[in-house]
């Protein structure tokens, strides 16, 4: 590792020297500052961290809380690509990225908070986590720089997916396609729930199409056994959907098992339609009916957004930034005659 005393000897100068040159102090000429910044860089030195984080009360790390309830981690295929361009960005700007620990994987059992002061993170990015959680709310209304990603507080930069034209676009393109009978299996209660559930009420309102409660409900994000009864419960009715609705890309194969079991066909005997745009829904036949959502987007945004906030707290505008997506028609909405 390069230390002070190489640089020192390789131009000749003090450490001293080196050192209020690398730090920028005013009693070293111009020339002198240049003249040994570039010969540090040539022989690859690099500040401790400790020490600049000392001297700067920063350790450019940003802390990463993310708790996802169905224990899925990483291989949550919506929030894997929202998180991996996060890091990207983050990492291009010279920040490393930690994750909190929740539940069992907690140390000493500290709060979310108690973590984030720990481990002296310059801002928190907060992603699929019980946003009513009290320990969440703590972090959220203390001094550290945080950015939520798909859920709204008051008093913090939000980075939201369009989840109320997403629905709009879903639910307009089966209009189109001739459907009026319009199942919902949504996911459970959150903000994101919520946003697409009155946009799915309120698309099928200004349409004129009427929705009987049976047709509407709930089952956990990414359960595909929940979405399999779920799909039994309203193709058993008397008055069955033509199409249903799933809160995401894999409970989808949770219904479209339930559907094959019955010997009915996609989209044949029944359509059905997806949310995200998960790479893999690309791959099967007939391609997933989904809303794709910009993944990398949302995480290149969220992270800049802390990073603005982090270097400039007092000149960063806290505001909600929406991120729409886009409708990928696929092959499992049957065009019926109305």
């Amino acid at each position: 590792m390069v230390s002070l005393k190489d640089i020192s000897k390789a131009c000749g100068v003090s450490v001293a020297t080196v050192s209020k040159a690398l730090n920028d102090h005013s009693d070293i000429s111009a020339a002198t500052k240049e003249r040994i910044r570039k010969v540090a860089e040539e022989l690859g030195y690099r500040p401790n961290a400790a020490a600049q984080a000392l001297k700067t009360n920063r350790t450019n790390n940003i802390g990463v809380l993310f708790v996802d309830a169905a224990n899925t981690g990483l291989t949550h295929d919506y929030f894997n690509h929202v998180l991996d361009s996060f890091k990207k960005t983050a990492e291009e700007n010279g920040f490393d990225i930690t994750f909190i620990n929740g539940g069992k994987a907690r140390i000493n059992n500290m709060s979310y908070l108690s973590h984030a002061i720990y481990r002296g993170f310059d801002g928190v990015v907060i992603a699929c986590v019980d946003f009513s959680d009290p320990e969440v709310d703590e972090l959220v209304k203390s001094n550290i720089p945080v950015v939520t990603i798909d859920h709204f507080f008051y008093n913090r930069i939000a980075i939201l997916s369009d989840n109320v034209k997403g629905m709009k676009d879903l639910v307009n393109y089966v209009y189109e396609q001739g459907h009026r009978k319009i199942a919902y299996i949504h996911g459970m209660e959150s903000s994101v729930t919520q946003s697409r559930l009155a946009s799915f009420y309120k698309t099928l309102q200004d349409l004129d199409v009427y929705i009987p409660d049976e047709y509407v409900l709930a089952a956990p994000y990414r359960d595909t056994e929940a979405a399999f009864e779920a799909t039994n419960k309203l193709l058993d009715l008397p008055d069955p959907p033509t199409v249903i609705f799933y809160p995401d890309d894999i409970s989808c194969f949770g219904g479209r098992n339930a559907i094959r079991q019955r010997g009915m066909r996609i989209p044949e005997d029944i359509s059905v339609v997806g949310y995200d745009g998960i790479e893999l829904v690309s791959r099967i036949s007939p391609m997933l009916t989904t809303i794709v959502q910009n993944t990398e987007k949302i995480g290149r945004l969220a992270a800049s957004k802390l990073i603005d906030l982090i270097n400039n707290p007092k000149g960063t505008l806290i505001e909600q930034v929406v991120v729409g997506g886009k409708l990928e028609p696929g092959e499992t909405v049957k065009k019926l005659t109305v």
